[in-house]
């Protein structure tokens, strides 16, 4: 069990522009890295299995786009590791513009890769390969992005301070399914398979200049400058004093991810294919549910200060156990109202699950090996929860003609993360481990 230490801790030395600043070059990284990864599950659910993957039949090229879309949450403990090995011991902010690059990069990469028919076998191996780097440089993001902000934040504001970490993934989920709603109302499908799906990918670009722009202009973290010797090999520290907390953590968000690439990736090919709903209303509910989870996601994590983060964590995975069972079958109506509550009502809880936790998993771990411990564990949930969701779902709705069984895994995948929530400690009010404590108060 973690060991919460309740020393006081000094304020951080930033004023509130410097906090403004931090805020904005963490909300603006990981906004960006984040729409990088989820144009992949749009382009996966809508045309991936075709362009990549067109002998297999719908079912078989579905299965194969999701398998490569598995792969990135395989990587992403391993940038995890790599990236929050640097980030422990040399810093922040270096390790952060470092990931920025890479996921920039290989996305771009994506939409210039030819497709099955002009290279064959070697135009599926390089996507996969791709989508791998795309894992590693989101695996390395995260964690520092939660720790600039944990790190530069008060005490007892941190919960609000990480909320704008956690409206990154709302703004980028918004973004690509924005850009691939224009490109539906914009082409017909023949030109949306031949070339359009590629733009998203290209105007990562763009994107990832301004994330550089702003991420250049922020320094390193007070309480990292401040910390006293480094981890030679942080992973191996976090495992072997630590491995309870990452396996605990990573289950105790599972569910968080389940619930999440279900409605936004699965849930799309699902109504758009089997179902036969409109591409361009599905896209736009799903962007109206990102609205509303960035909605929750902010009030959460504000909340987290003042009833605990554990507490709203709690709360928010018995919501999301007892929303499942009924996602599919409210989608699986095919009208207007209860398709808009299933995929609105999936990404309000979403936003509850997730508004907390960039204030949580990085006051679960000392300074020292705080970016390897806080990215392994969160992208390790990742893995148990986000990686084969899609999958299962797959072959649960190819076995049984519906996907109706996969609320019920949802809803198991929640009795596991509320028991994992259960065996962690409650973090408000205490300070960051590691840090350096505060002298006590004169007495005159």
């Amino acid at each position: 069990m973690t060991t919460i230490d309740t020393a006081p801790e000094p304020a951080p030395a930033a004023g509130s522009g410097g906090l403004r600043r931090v805020a904005a070059a963490a909300l603006t990284g990981t906004a960006i890295e984040f729409y990088d990864f989820f144009i992949y599950g749009s382009a996966a659910a809508l045309v991936f299995g075709r362009v990549f993957f067109p002998g297999l039949g719908p079912t078989g090229a579905l299965l194969a786009a999701f398998s490569v879309y598995a792969a990135a949450f395989l990587a992403r403990p391993l940038g995890a590791v790599l990236f929050g090995h640097f980030g422990d011991r040399a810093g922040r902010k270096a390790t952060l513009v470092a990931s920025l690059l890479l996921m920039g990069l290989s996305t771009a990469a994506v939409g210039l890769l030819p497709g099955y028919r002009s290279w064959g076998i070697w135009a599926p191996v390089l996507l996969t390969v791709l989508r791998l780097c795309q894992g590693v440089g989101l695996g390395g993001e995260w964690g520092g992005a939660a720790l600039l902000l944990a790190e530069y934040a008060p005490a007892g504001r941190r919960g609000r301070y990480g909320g704008f970490l956690q409206l990154g993934p709302c703004i980028g989920f918004f973004l690509a399914t924005g850009a691939f709603l224009l490109l539906a109302w914009w082409l017909p499908e023949p030109a949306f398979l031949a070339w359009g799906w590629r733009l998203p990918f290209l105007a990562s670009v763009l994107l990832v200049l301004v994330g550089l722009f702003v991420r250049l202009r922020i320094g390193e973290t007070p309480v990292f400058r401040a910390q006293h010797g480094r981890s030679r090999v942080p992973v191996a520290e976090v495992v072997r004093g630590h491995g309870r907390v990452v396996l605990l953590g990573a289950g105790a968000i599972m569910l968080g991810y389940g619930l999440f690439y279900l409605t936004t990736t699965y849930a799309l090919a699902y109504a758009t294919g089997a179902l036969g709903l409109a591409r361009t209303l599905v896209l736009a509910l799903l962007m109206a549910g990102a609205v509303v989870m960035a909605a929750t996601a902010w009030w959460t994590a504000c909340a987290g200060d003042r009833y605990g983060r554990r507490r709203l964590l709690v709360v928010a995975t018995v919501l999301g156990s007892l929303w499942s069972p009924a996602l599919f079958p409210l989608l699986e109506t095919g009208r207007t109202g209860p398709v808009t509550l299933a995929l609105v009502g999936s990404m309000a809880v979403l936003g509850a699950l997730l508004g907390p936790l960039a204030a949580y998993l990085p006051e679960l771990f000392p300074t020292r090996i705080r970016y390897t411990g806080a990215g392994l564990t969160y992208n390790l949930g990742g893995v148990l929860g986000g990686a084969t969701a899609p999958l299962v779902a797959t072959r649960l709705t190819a076995v049984y003609g519906s996907a109706e069984p996969v609320g019920r895994y949802l809803a198991g995948l929640g009795a596991v993360s509320l028991l994992c929530l259960l065996a962690l400690p409650e973090t408000r009010g205490h300070r960051l481990l590691g840090s350096p404590v505060a002298a006590p108060p004169a007495r005159g």
